[in-house]
């Protein structure tokens, strides 16, 4: 058994906003979705290791919307300095980035961060040398 996708919820017209934190900022790649489904909006992103699907996330409107505080994605990069990086770049494009629990997770590094509609995302790496 392996994961698919994981679904995450956004309001209603927040198509533009979800492509500016999981395309632009995060750097996972938009794929389209299934003409059957394409018509309910959201937006579907994914993450290849060369040809191979690793990670997709699935962005789908809900009404009324309400943000998951807790329950997340969590997308593993291969270093600690792709981490450092990629902290910086959503810094750079504007979003806040808590290092807080840092080294609290036994193997891991991490930080988390929230999409603009205020859902929980992890960012986990290896420790650093």
């Amino acid at each position: 058994m392996r994961l698919h996708h994981v679904q995450v919820s956004i309001p209603a017209d927040g198509e533009d906003s979800a492509r500016r934190f999981y395309g632009e900022a995060l750097g996972l790649t938009e794929v389209p979705k299934p003409p059957s489904l394409a018509g309910r909006g959201g937006c579907w992103f994914r993450a290849f290791d060369g040809e191979a699907v690793v990670a997709e996330i699935h962005l789908g409107i809900d009404s009324p919307f309400v943000p998951a505080k807790k329950a997340h994605p969590a997308l593993v990069l291969d270093s600690a300095q792709a981490l450092e990086e990629l902290g910086a770049r959503l810094q750079a494009h504007g979003f806040e980035v808590s290092w807080t629990d840092r080294h609290t997770l036994e193997g891991y590094e991490r930080f988390h961060c929230r999409d603009p509609f205020g859902n929980r995302v992890e960012i986990l790496s290896p420790p650093a040398g």
